[in-house]
């Protein structure tokens, strides 16, 4: 029976198609590209803002969904303005060459320390081909030789003198390279061992004493040895100095020159100049180390030695950096130090240190996921002190757990100047602000991009050449109005709103490629709307496993729901299911029982801890609702059970409370409900029903199970007028509808769901509070009048035996007194 209130709504109210003079054209290929974003005005001017100011503590936070092109539109509005402005400076470390633990840092102007690194190179080459060849000049080597001619001189003399004394008094002198020994003469030869154990006792005795003369006069006359070499040793140092003065300043002159006006460039040059005296002195004048070092394990050294290790570089006209670090670690934002092993011992220079994200961006922007950042606290910790403190250190993340024991490197911390843009979820944004105070001060800027854009004329033209840049870009093939106006419905589906489109644009961009891929399969030229239809069915195929199987175990009995008939004190509820990313709907039986007590309305759900908070209010407000309406005059003296039947997971969601409540009168009042209809729907405490969410996917569920087992042509779904925006259903819905084989009922109150479940009227209260007699709000006062009666007459039963009692007591008190 058909409401005279509420009638079902037309096939174009359930559905927004979009209009052709939306798009006019014929083909993709008929209009420009758009690059960019669609709407997001708000957050395009927060963008806007955050890049502009330059104040500290303005740091950026992106929030929104993924999908919404926030990443890449943030990225790309970044590099735009970056290039606009002057490039930072770049950074190298050197060696420290007092502590090489700690190594300096040096400042370049743009694309110059690439430049230094050349110069020092070719110092490198420079000194390879000057030394040794300097100290093999022929001049070196006269110098050379007259400073060791002069010492020999000397030595020689000594030696001569104490030898021209032996041959006086008889005694044979031998020297070598290291040592002076005497021996016994006789008619001008050295006496053998054997000749000299022959000899007199007295001819050795004086031979000894001669002996020892010759010694104590040979370290008279070598006593000023040490002396001797010390100024052998010295005029040689001298005399190496100046040769490497004369050989080296000509080759690092142009240098302190160059970077005369630099102070620390010139420092380092100086430091260099005077660690090269000592490298060159004791490395290359030693003969042994210069026979042990080949050329090229000298160049090694040099450069280990002296070369920059360049941190980071730009472009002088390359603009600002901007950086997307996907990897966000501690080695990665901050840099590290590196090993190498050798002899199995642990080293480290620093030439071995690596730059992080934060080298790369600083003087720029750096892009960081927030969710990825925030699994590691001290790496969010280490971040926020390098932004307040504005300097960029690298250091070992745990040392200061004692997890390091191997010596390490402390560079020279950098001055640290970059804008963090954070992109991640409302959830992250609201957990950092509540859980960390520091958040707030340091991320002030909000770019909030929205989950759904506004549709009309404009935007779906815009989106129409968004859809042209993508095709462009991926090279898929032409697509037709239809097509993309296809594509629009989509988007609004995904919306759940027929005046809107989604933001996660990446979602149709999805369906757009799987569309394509049907095209070419098909061997067609161009993707039209029923590629993108026959893309929907296959998605809805590949990931329709559960939702058919839960239609095919109402159809098969093993889940009890009904689509035809009526029954007291059952009703179709509807719920929607989400696995994985996708949503269906799925119909669910929800049953009541009630019976005089003064229990009130039991939630099953909750009582057996299946019924979540949300759920279980829901279920609260309908004894709101019965008191109010129904409970003026007599108590609401009930008890009631609710179940969700053939539940066995959590419930949340007050979705089903308009269904309960109509169950809940029904079973009352013995009033059967239609069981062709299903009905979804808030409750107020006031009768009215309010929007739910995922209406189009219970209807869609509902629907199914009534195509499954035969349309009869009065089957249909009650749902929110409030809903009504949200329905854009599939085509088979729509043709149901159209073929008058399926309605959809948009409710405003519980009123007009009791009339269209029951073909009763629900009635209308007079000025007096009364309803008129044969009404569904009459049926239930009347009803409850009942119920209290009972427990009138229960109480006055229960008061009569009491007096009976009483009388009895007090009779048998009279006797006692008498007897």
């Amino acid at each position: 029976m058909m409401s005279n209130t509420v009638q079902p709504l037309n096939k174009s109210a359930l559905y927004a198609s979009v209009p052709p003079e939306n798009l006019p054209f014929e083909k993709l290929s008929d209009i420009e590209p758009l690059s960019g974003i669609l709407g997001q005005e708000r957050a395009v001017e927060a963008i806007q803002f955050g890049v502009a100011m330059q104040r500290p503590g303005y740091n950026i936070y992106v929030m929104g969904d993924s999908g919404t092109g926030r990443s890449s539109y943030v990225t790309n509005y970044l590099k735009s303005e970056a290039k606009r402005k002057a490039a930072p400076n770049e950074w190298a470390y050197v060696n420290n060459f007092t502590d090489t633990r700690a190594p300096k840092t040096i400042e370049f102007m743009p694309g110059k320390s690439s430049v230094f690194e050349k110069e020092i190179r070719s110092l490198i080459d420079a000194v390879m081909a000057t030394f040794p060849a300097a100290f093999e000049n022929p001049t070196y080597q006269q110098y050379k030789s007259a400073i060791d001619r002069a010492f020999n001189e000397k030595y020689e003399g000594a030696i001569n003198l104490v030898e021209r004394m032996a041959l006086r008094i008889g005694v044979a002198m031998f020297r070598d390279a290291s040592s002076v020994s005497f021996a016994p003469m006789r008619d001008g030869k050295a006496l053998e061992e054997a000749d000299f154990a022959g000899l007199s006792d007295d001819e050795r005795d004086a031979f000894q004493a001669a002996v020892s003369e010759l010694e104590t006069q040979l370290n008279d006359e070598l006593l000023g040895l040490p002396q001797w070499k010390r100024a052998s040793y010295e005029e040689l140092r001298e005399l190496n100095l100046e040769t490497i003065k004369e050989a080296l300043d000509p080759l690092m002159a142009p240098l302190f020159e160059k970077y005369s006006e630099n102070t620390t460039i010139t420092a380092h040059l100086k430091d260099m100049r005077d660690d090269l005296d000592k490298v060159l002195i004791d490395q290359i004048t030693d003969e042994r180390a210069a026979e042990s070092r080949d050329e090229v394990s000298r160049r090694t050294m040099y450069e280990e030695f002296y070369l920059p290790n360049i941190a980071v570089t730009h472009e002088p006209d390359g603009g600002m950096p901007v950086v997307y670090e996907p990897h966000p670690t501690y080695r990665n934002l901050f840099g590290q130090v590196e090993y190498s092993s050798d002899q199995g011992m642990l080293i480290t220079s620093y030439r071995l240190i690596r730059a992080g994200s934060l080298h790369a961006a600083n003087g720029g922007y750096l892009i960081l996921d927030a969710e990825k950042l925030l699994t590691d606290h001290y790496l969010w910790e280490a971040l926020k002190r390098a932004l307040k403190s504005k300097t960029l250190r690298i250091e070992h993340p745990y040392a200061d757990m004692g997890l390091m024991n191997t010596t390490t490197l402390s560079p020279e911390d950098l001055p640290l100047q970059v804008k963090v843009i954070l992109i991640g979820s409302r959830e992250i944004y609201y957990l950092l602000q509540d859980a960390d105070p520091d958040f707030q001060e340091m991320f002030r800027v909000l770019v909030d991009f929205d989950d759904t854009l506004k549709r009309g004329q404009g935007s779906e033209h815009a989106f129409a050449r968004l859809l042209k840049d993508r095709v462009d870009q991926e090279g898929y093939a032409d697509v037709t109005r239809e097509g993309v106006a296809r594509l629009i419905e989509y988007s609004s589906r995904l919306a759940e709103h027929q005046k809107e489109m989604v933001a996660r644009i990446g979602d149709v961009f999805e369906l757009l490629s799987e569309a394509d891929f049907v095209r070419d399969m098909a061997k067609d030229d161009v993707i039209s709307d029923e590629h993108v239809k026959r893309a929907l069915l296959a998605k809805k195929h590949r990931t329709g496993r559960v939702s058919e199987k839960i239609i095919e175990e109402i159809l098969e009995g093993t889940v009890l729901l009904d689509s035809d008939g009526e029954a007291i004190g059952k009703i179709n509820g509807l719920t929607v299911m989400q696995i994985g990313d996708s949503s269906f709907g799925a119909p669910a039986r929800i049953s009541t029982t009630v019976y005089p007590g003064g229990k009130g309305i039991i939630d099953i759900e909750r009582e057996s801890n299946l019924g979540q908070n949300i759920h279980s209010k829901g279920v609260l407000i309908l004894s709101g609702y019965l008191g109010n309406k129904y409970a003026q005059k007599y108590p609401l003296d009930i008890s009631a059970s609710i179940a969700m039947e053939q539940s066995y997971g959590y419930v949340d969601g007050d979705s089903a409370s308009t269904a309960e409540l109509c169950c809940l009168l029904s079973a009352l009042i013995q009033v059967p409900l239609r069981q062709d209809l299903a009905i979804t729907g808030s409750l107020n405490q006031y009768g009215e029903v309010q929007a739910i969410g995922g209406v189009n996917e219970k209807i869609e569920g509902f629907f199914s199970v009534c195509k499954a087992r035969g349309l009869t042509g009065t089957q249909g779904v009650l749902v929110p007028k409030s809903n009504a925006n949200n329905l854009m259903l599939n085509d088979d819905v729509l043709e149901a509808v159209e073929k008058g084989q399926f309605y959809i009922y948009a409710i405003e109150t519980a009123d007009q769901a009791l009339e269209l479940l029951t073909g009763k009227v629900a009635g209308q209260a007079d000025k007096n509070g009364n309803y008129p007699e044969g009404s569904l709000s009459a049926m239930v006062i009347k009803r409850l009048e009942e119920i209290s009666k009972l427990g009138d007459e229960e109480s006055e039963d229960e008061k009569g035996e009491e007096t009976k009692q009483d009388e009895q007591k007090g009779q048998a008190q009279t006797e006692k007194s008498d007897a």
